[in-house]
């Protein structure tokens, strides 16, 4: 039985990750686990799967699980109740749990990153979900993982996708790969006139047409501006340079990505738009075991359509690809920026193509430089939230 610790439990892929641990009855046991702000959701967690320590986003979220637990406990008298901690604290003896062998890191945003390098330095697997660990800390947290020699699974579909195409490489070499295909759905905004964009609501900017995920990297998706994370986190996954990545506009979201091999070859892998498939593999790895409710439905497959991906349309993936190559602080900024700018655009202080402008605002402004630590890192962030912030007021005032 394998012992887990979940950061972002109440989140969309924490809580499939629990499916998948439920659906697996005798392989996993969750000895920790840190939760955001749902109480009610996190008291149901910490009742069916019983972790020895839980984690909630504030004091006042703390009180509310505790006060719930106990009434439980007196009328069911069901057992001990969990250590309830909170705040930066809380999350990091989350993923520090010395009974913890992997580390399913899926919180949302940069909260997540001194947590899971903490988890790495103690030596525990990483299952990643968290964009910005390699995004913001690429440089440093990949020295972090050679220098304790523990393994981080991708849980994203592209980079999951493109680790199942590489198994079985001879001494796990890369010189047989020529590039790695990320497949991008296009968005809701695939089909729509650049000219139109200005004008999209945050309610049209949430309707994926494939996949059902978080406010934040839905919007993301429909700027592309997660292909551009995605880019630069295949760069520090698996050794490729910048240029030898590429992104192509796949529809259907059928094909996951692929990897193209010197000799012509492309293997691709497919699957259904369903992330307990990714979940379950890098939580079972290197094992494959069976799942329940995962297929593909072959009768539905008609077609596989490839566009590429219009460049004016969606500049976010070329702010991206420009901050990667500087390196140093830009990649951090380019999240944090993005963070910024995409509350902006859902609270309707900036329109959707302000997004990238903000972005672009944010890049040329930063300090250049290299990041040594998990500290410079943060303090990158930092300084880039504030440049966006004032950006984002800027822009609002101007319209």
């Amino acid at each position: 039985m394998k012992k887990i610790s979940i950061l972002g439990s109440t989140g969309s892929i924490g809580r499939q990750c629990l499916d998948v641990v439920e659906s697996l009855p005798g392989r996993f046991e969750v000895v920790a686990m840190a939760a955001g702000t749902n109480a009610a959701l996190a008291v149901e967690q910490i009742v069916r799967h019983r972790p020895a320590l839980v984690s909630v986003a504030s004091e006042e979220v703390a009180r509310e699980v505790c006060a719930a637990l106990e009434a439980r406990s007196a009328a069911d008298k069901n057992g001990a109740l969990p250590e309830i901690l909170f705040g930066a604290e809380g999350i990091e003896r989350v993923a520090t749990h010395p009974d913890a062998e992997m580390v399913l890191s899926a919180t949302v945003g940069v909260v997540g990153l001194p947590a899971t390098y903490k988890a790495i330095e103690c030596g525990k697997d990483i299952a990643l979900a968290n964009k910005e660990v390699l995004v913001a800390a690429g440089e440093v947290v990949m020295a972090a993982v050679a220098r304790h020699g523990v393994a981080l699974l991708p849980v994203d579909s592209e980079h999951n996708a493109i680790h199942q195409c590489l198994r079985g490489l001879r001494g796990g070499e890369h010189d047989e790969v020529k590039r790695l295909v990320l497949t991008a759905s296009g968005g809701p905004f695939r089909e729509t006139p650049l000219a139109e964009l200005a004008k999209v609501t945050p309610k049209q900017a949430l309707a994926h047409p494939n996949w059902k995920m978080g406010q934040r990297i839905t919007i993301d998706s429909a700027t592309m501006m997660n292909k551009g994370f995605e880019v630069i986190e295949a760069h520090w996954l698996f050794g490729v340079e910048l240029e030898r990545v590429q992104v192509v506009i796949h529809p259907q979201s059928t094909i996951h990505s692929m990897v193209e091999y010197v000799d012509g070859s492309i293997l691709a892998q497919l699957g259904p738009t369903d992330m307990r498939m990714p979940i379950q593999y890098a939580l079972t790895y290197p094992e494959r075991v069976p799942s329940k409710g995962c297929a593909l439905d072959w009768s539905a497959l008609r077609r596989l359509d490839f566009e590429e991906v219009t460049a004016k349309k969606f500049p976010c993936l070329t702010l991206a690809r420009e901050a990667a190559r500087i390196g140093g602080p830009l990649p951090c900024a380019l999240n944090a920026a993005d963070e910024v700018a995409v509350a902006a655009f859902l609270e309707d202080r900036l329109d959707f193509l302000g997004i990238a402008r903000v972005v672009e605002h944010v890049l040329a402004r930063m300090p250049r430089g290299r990041l040594g630590s998990i500290e410079d890192v943060l303090a990158a962030d930092a300084e880039a939230r504030r440049l966006a912030n004032e950006a984002a007021a800027v822009r609002r005032k101007a319209s």
